[in-house]
Parts: C-alpha cells; sequence; structure tokens
C-alpha cells in the first residue's frame, strides 16, 4: 500500500483532451512562475510533507479565466496542476519526483458560504465553508488506485477510485478479450488514509432561534489526523452527492470532499466593524457613564440586581487573553458567574437576555443536559459506520464565547462533575475507546440554580441548599443569591416596572391607541429600553475582546494586594480563611474586565476598586458564618463555615473519647458530653450528619455511633 497520492495519480494515463493539455501547459507556467521555489523547499521534506498552498488571489491575478474554471471544475483543473507540477521534473533527495497535494485556499468572498446556503447550484463546485468539528471518526484506509485483473486473460487495469466514498467500486469496461469479469487485487492496490468529520454552523452566524445545520466533510491523506472535536475551521473543498439509500428514491445527500482545512486561530468571532461604528465605539468607551450605561443595557426589563447586571456586564468583556506565566502556566481570562435563588426571581430571563447579547454563545438546560452534553464524549453510531466518533460538548462548541447553564443543579451529579477541569484548567480530556485527547473550553460560564428546599435561606451554607458540590461552586469567581424579598416599597416599585413593561410591549405590537399620551408612553419606552442598543453593544463587546489586553498598573496591584492582605489578616485573627489565591486571581479577571469595558489598556486603580466592591458583594451574601458573624469563604469552598467544622471535630472526638468505654456510643451521653463542650443540643443531629457523610462515623444502629477508625 502506498498513502503518498502523488506516487499513483496518473495509474490511469494523463488526462485527454485538447482542452485539458491546455489547462495543464497553463498551469505549467503558473506553478514555474509563482510556486516552483516553495515546490523546491517541499522537495526537502517530501513524501513527509507531501501538499502545498495555493492561495486562491494569486492563481486570479496569473489568469482570471483558469481562476474561474477551478470555481466550476476543480477536479479537472487539480487534476491538471498535478500533472503540472509533474512536468516541472522536480526530485526529492531519493529521486522520486515531487507531485504534491493542491490545497486551494482564501476563496472569493461569493464561495464562502453558510451550511445551510449549500443547495444543487454548487455541486462539483469550490466552495469554503466555516464551522465547528462536532463528530470526527477513526483514519481508516481508502481505496485510492484499484488493480483489477481480467479472470479470463489475465491482463491488469489500473482504476481510479476519486470518489467512490458511498457508491461502490468503479470497475474497467469490457477487457480486450472481450470479457467483463475482474478480481479485485487489494494487495497490489493503493490505498490513502481517509477520516470524516462533521461540522456545524458558527452559532455567532444564526439569527436566534434557528438550529445549526451541519455537513459532512471528507479529509484524506495528509489533512487527516490534524484536527478535533471544537476546533474552528475553514474547509474548502467540492460538493458531492451521496447516493440515496434507497433505491425508490430520487433525494440525494450531500458532503463535502475537502480540499484544505485552516484552523481560525482566533476563537472569537469576526464581527465587522466599520470605521464609523468604530469612531462611535471609541466616543462611548470615553463617556464618564459608561458602567451605568452598561448595566441598564443588561435585560432593562428585568427590575434591579444591579450588581448582579454589572458582574453579568464585566463578564462579556473578560480578562486579558493570552496570559502566559514564564514557567509555561497558562492564566484563564474567563469570569464564570453561578445566579443561585428564589424561583420567580428572572434568573432564567436573565440568562436568556445575555444569550441573545452575547456575539457567541449557547444556551443549555440542566435538566437537559449530560456531561457528555456539556463537556465531550467518544459514543459508537452510524457516523463513524460502526466505529467511534469524538463528539463536542456545549462548552467546547461555546470555546471562544460563553455558556448559559440553567437549572446547574438538576444535573446529575456524576456529569454534573465532569465540568471541573473544563472550568478551571479550560479543556476536557478524553481517554474513552483507545482514544486519547483534550478539548478547548476557553468559555465563560453564567449558571442559575433553584434551591433543593423552595427558597433560597441565607443562613445555610450554599452547598446544603443546592445539589452542587464545593468543590465546582468555588470554581466560580461570583456567586449572587436572588433572593424574593417582602418589601412593601420595592414590590411597589417592581410591580410598576414589569406592568409598564408589558403595557409598552402591547402598545408598540398592536399600534392601540388612547391608553397613554404620546409623552407617557414615550417615557414609559425609554424606562425598558436598553440604554446601549443591544446590536451595537454586541459590537462593542466583540471590538474590545478583540483588541483590548489591559495589564495591571502598580496602583491596582496595591489595591488588591491590601484587600487580599487586610483580609487574610482578619482570617488570622477570627481563626477563619475569607479569601483564598483563587479569589485573588478572580479579583484581576474582573479588573481586567472593568478596563476593557471602556477600551483601555491599563488596569486603573477604580478598576481594582470596581473589583474588589462586587467581591465585597457576593461574600456579604453567601460568604458570612450567620451564626458567629465572621466572612469564611469556607462555606463555599468546603461547604460548611469554619465554625461548624471545628464542632464538628469536637464531636468526633468526644465519641473516640467515649468508644474507649463503650462498644457503640449512645445518643444521649453524646449529648451529654457534648454540651459541657459548649455545643448546642439542636446542632447535634446536623453535626452527626456531616461526621457521616465525610465518613468518620455510623450508626450500627438507632441512637448508637461509632467511629470507623481503628482503636
Amino acid at each position: 500500500m502506498a498513502d503518498n497520492e502523488g506516487d499513483v495519480e496518473f495509474a490511469g494515463g494523463t488526462i485527454g483532451g485538447s482542452e485539458n493539455v491546455a489547462y495543464v501547459q497553463t498551469l505549467e507556467s503558473f506553478f514555474e512562475e509563482a510556486y516552483k521555489k516553495k515546490i523546491e523547499e517541499l522537495s526537502e521534506f517530501y513524501p513527509d510533507k507531501r501538499s502545498i498552498l495555493v492561495d486562491f488571489k494569486d492563481v486570479e491575478k496569473f489568469d482570471p479565466e483558469l481562476a474561474d474554471e477551478l470555481l466550476d471544475n476543480p477536479e479537472v483543473i487539480l487534476k491538471a496542476g498535478k500533472e503540472a507540477i509533474a512536468n516541472l521534473g522536480i526530485k526529492n533527495a531519493s529521486g522520486d519526483l515531487v507531485v504534491p497535494n493542491i490545497r486551494i485556499i482564501n476563496l472569493p468572498q461569493d464561495r464562502n458560504k453558510l451550511v445551510r446556503d449549500l443547495t444543487s447550484v454548487y455541486l462539483n463546485k469550490l466552495v469554503s465553508v466555516e464551522g465547528v468539528i462536532t463528530k470526527i471518526t477513526d483514519v481508516r484506509p481508502k481505496l485510492h488506485v484499484a488493480v483489477f485483473q481480467c479472470k479470463h486473460c489475465g491482463r491488469m487495469y489500473n482504476i481510479p477510485q476519486e470518489d467512490e466514498l458511498y457508491g461502490k467500486l468503479t470497475a474497467p469496461g469490457v477487457c480486450a478479450c472481450g470479457r467483463k469479469d475482474y478480481k479485485l487485487l487489494l494487495e497490489n492496490s493503493t490505498f490513502i488514509d481517509m477520516q470524516k468529520m462533521q461540522i456545524q454552523e458558527p452559532l455567532e452566524a444564526l439569527v436566534r432561534g434557528e438550529q445549526a445545520k451541519t455537513i459532512d466533510v471528507w479529509l484524506e491523506d495528509d489533512l487527516t489526523r490534524t484536527l478535533y472535536p471544537g476546533d474552528k475551521i475553514i474547509v474548502t473543498g467540492v460538493l458531492k452527492l451521496i447516493p440515496p439509500k434507497k433505491k425508490d428514491t430520487s433525494v440525494y445527500g450531500v458532503y463535502l470532499k475537502a480540499i484544505s482545512v485552516q484552523k481560525k486561530e482566533k476563537e472569537f468571532e469576526e464581527i465587522e466593524i466599520t470605521p464609523e461604528e468604530e469612531e462611535e465605539i471609541r466616543k462611548l468607551a470615553n463617556d464618564p457613564n459608561i458602567y451605568e450605561k452598561l448595566v441598564r443595557s443588561i435585560a432593562p426589563s428585568i427590575y434591579g440586581h444591579e450588581k448582579v447586571k454589572e458582574a453579568i456586564a464585566l463578564q462579556l468583556f473578560g480578562g486579558t487573553k493570552n496570559k502566559v506565566f514564564p514557567d509555561g502556566t497558562r492564566v484563564r481570562p474567563d469570569i464564570h458567574i453561578l445566579l443561585i435563588g428564589d424561583p420567580g426571581t428572572a434568573k432564567s430571563q436573565m440568562l436568556y437576555y445575555v444569550y441573545k447579547l452575547a456575539p457567541k454563545a449557547v444556551f443549555v438546560g440542566g435538566k437537559s443536559s449530560t456531561g457528555a452534553g456539556l463537556t465531550a464524549t467518544a459514543e459508537k453510531d452510524e457516523f463513524g459506520e460502526g466505529g467511534w466518533t469524538l463528539k463536542a460538548g456545549a462548552l467546547v462548541l461555546a470555546s471562544g464565547g460563553h455558556a448559559m447553564i440553567d437549572e446547574f443543579d438538576k444535573m446529575n451529579p456524576e456529569d454534573r462533575d465532569n465540568i471541573h477541569e473544563a472550568m478551571e484548567q479550560q479543556r476536557v480530556s478524553i481517554a474513552k475507546a483507545g482514544i486519547v485527547t483534550q478539548f478547548k473550553t476557553e468559555t465563560s460560564i453564567l449558571a442559575a440554580a433553584n434551591p433543593k428546599f423552595g427558597r433560597f435561606d441565607p443562613y445555610q451554607p450554599p452547598a446544603e441548599q443546592f445539589n452542587i458540590p464545593p468543590t465546582i461552586l468555588s470554581r466560580f469567581d461570583l456567586i449572587f443569591p436572588i433572593r424574593d424579598i417582602l418589601d412593601t416599597t420595592r414590590d411597589k416599585k417592581m410591580a410598576n416596572h414589569i406592568l409598564t413593561a408589558h403595557q409598552v410591549a402591547g402598545i408598540i405590537n398592536t399600534k392601540v391607541e388612547g391608553i397613554k399620551d404620546e409623552e407617557e408612553v414615550k417615557k414609559r419606552v425609554e424606562e425598558i429600553t436598553p440604554e446601549i442598543p443591544p446590536e451595537f453593544l454586541t459590537k462593542y463587546i466583540a471590538y474590545a475582546r478583540k483588541h483590548v489586553n489591559p495589564v495591571l498598573t502598580d496602583e491596582a496591584i496595591e489595591k488588591i494586594q491590601e484587600y487580599y492582605t487586610e483580609l487574610r489578616s482578619l482570617g488570622s485573627q477570627q481563626d477563619t480563611v475569607p479569601i483564598t489565591a483563587r479569589q485573588l486571581e478572580a479579583l484581576v479577571r474582573l479588573a481586567e474586565a472593568s478596563a476593557k469595558a471602556r477600551l483601555s489598556d491599563r488596569v486603573l486603580l477604580e478598576d481594582a476598586e470596581r473589583a474588589v466592591a462586587l467581591h465585597e458583594a457576593m461574600m456579604k451574601e453567601v460568604g458570612v458564618d450567620r451564626k458567629t458573624g465572621k466572612l469564611d469563604y469556607d462555606i463555599i469552598a468546603t461547604g460548611q463555615p469554619k465554625s461548624k467544622m471545628e464542632k464538628a471535630k469536637t464531636l468526633l472526638n468526644i465519641i473516640k473519647e467515649l468508644q474507649k468505654h463503650f462498644d457503640a456510643v449512645d445518643l444521649d451521653k453524646i449529648k451529654e458530653e457534648a454540651k459541657t463542650a459548649g455545643i448546642d443540643e439542636d446542632e447535634i443531629s446536623d453535626l452527626l450528619n456531616i461526621l457521616k457523610k465525610n465518613g468518620d462515623v455510623y450508626s450500627p444502629r438507632n441512637g448508637l455511633y461509632k467511629t470507623l477508625e481503628e482503636e
């Protein structure tokens, strides 16, 4: 077998016809003039490297008519091109003729299509499609040039199998002996590697509510083994037909035979911004009220929650990208936010608003998502003809953008645990079915969760109220409880805001007149209209993410360092841990996002102060031990305040001491000893549950307890 396409391309003879000979001659002049040096450089590595990139613009510049023919009859021109290169007579060190694969790139704009645009008009023509890889198969050998032997006279025929990916083999016609009975000689035939993948339209290219379309892509030879699910790519190829599975139908499928594949280095979408819009963007960035305007542009129809909206606004901008420490450690720039609280407080509505606003976003529901659906998996299905394929999940597909996860608490624990690595290291490691690889999940997560027992209780640790492990809670930069508080003044304002929104929507949509005078209607419309139009805000965010990567100033470093050390010092005095190094990095990300929001390349003192204020707001809500009044990050990081864990350790020591005298310790005896140690009786049941959950004690019989530790 040979995996070098150039060795066998001309087994069936040169292409025929005077027109095709003319193409060969024209292309020979083209390669002689524009690409001979590159082919000579390639010859040093041939056949290990056996492809040459040809820019379509070069072909168009050399001969516009040839360029048009390449678009409309690519296979004829590419075959003629390989023969033209062969005619140059360039050889490698071993004396083999250098005939590389020709990879066309940079097609004209009118041939850059979405998957949904690939109609029958483009059959057998050259097109480019941008997309994200969702599935990919193992590499398999494909019959490239089949060698047939006549069973009667023994004559041999080399028949190229160029496009028989779905159909039957192409066999010779009638033999010279007048028969048509052949035997396929696999040992004499030539094979090349092939791989099949599926790409999905870029999510940012869709109009909201549309379903992303997919198409199968076939890779051959050295295009294989270079791509993974989650990669954002541009495929240039020939649109081909798939024969129908049923014989009595006239409906065909399509696939794309790849000619070249280019990875998009920048994960964030390329939103087109005109010079006039750029001027408006910079003008807005210089507005002294930019942050207030950003907050009022995040879900204005939802009343209140200014701190939450401010945090979401910073999340949309994200921290400084591509930061790598001297030791090679990469720093996560993306900000994760969790909204927890009472049902009916517009958490899901806020997520969906951000989903519509973000330039690139994926929205998933916790109930309908699995670990594979969020991260990635290997699965066996018809796509791989019974083989294993790698499938990218929501966080992989959202890489470079934002992922909204509603009902985060409703996922199965084993599925939810899969996102630990995806959140912090921003990658997913897969080792299944013999496939070992990693996918990028460079994604900001905005998640929402509801309490297990109906309403959020500020006196209970979040980990006890939600089916979310502390290990995941601690990976969120900010956690905000959204509570439904009974307050007459606030309730009246909220009701008026909601009802006004309904009224305005009705007036706008139905053109009803006479309900309010024009000035009043205009005033009410302004109340729920985003300060910055959503379309323009999307471009503003995209521009900031693409062009701005701010650096910390000494003043910002001093402020964050001062805040961190003060809290650590307070923790030493109170015997708690109010902040950790993970939150220190979160403060840096928030400060950088604050600078990006005004298109500044420097993180100033005001940015650090904004980050500190958001962190303080979070800690006051979910980081305070309500019984002691102390700041304690252990409430989030471990699920329990340190004071409670200290009492649990004390109770464990009591049981150990009592167990020296009793085989199993009676609950009443535990309560008696715990009282002398300053532990209230109403806390004992909760503390015993913690010890049982941690595996420190067990109950052999009702009312009796033993430690698991060997005495």
